[in-house]
């Protein structure tokens, strides 16, 4: 009697144990994979997050341009060169590149523009060294970008 017990017992658990297979490959879910689409900003365009929102660029300021050299050479050479690529890019025809207001938020308000600026971002992970704040004000970040209007690439 023991034995018959044993005997059923053993068949219904292989039964249950084949029948159970089917059913959880049955309710096996694809899981969802989440994609987020990247979308090209275009660089001419791009203003940058930061204070400037506009700049009017007229005629090249000489005065501007030789004081922005300066500003560079003290707070932005030890990082850029501007004919070729150092810790950060060349910066050789940036102004042909980049917007104005760009270049100006980038320059004041570089943790941001790398966290969210898809440019920024970009650079970032090419350069592997964010840029530093260099607490520069308005006026010098425009005395830097008079400087780079004067640096066309080769």
């Amino acid at each position: 009697m023991k034995l018959k017990v044993f005997i059923v017992a053993l068949v219904v658990v292989f039964i249950s144990s084949c029948g159970g297979e089917e059913k959880k490959s049955d309710k096996a879910v694809e899981p969802k994979v989440e994609t987020k689409e990247v979308v090209e900003v275009d660089p001419m365009q791009d203003k940058g997050i930061g204070p400037i929102t506009s700049v009017i660029l007229g005629e090249i300021d000489e005065a501007m341009v030789a004081e922005g050299e300066v500003v560079f050479k003290a707070k932005c050479s030890a990082c850029h060169k501007i004919s070729k690529r150092f810790v950060g890019p060349g910066l050789a025809g940036i102004t042909e590149r980049r917007t104005p207001e760009w270049i100006m938020n980038m320059i004041l308000n570089p943790e941001v523009m790398v966290v969210e600026n898809e440019i920024a971002k970009k650079l970032l992970a090419e350069y592997l060294a964010p840029m530093a704040n260099q607490s520069l004000t308005e006026k010098e970040a425009r005395q830097i970008l008079e400087y780079f209007r004067t640096k066309k690439a080769k």
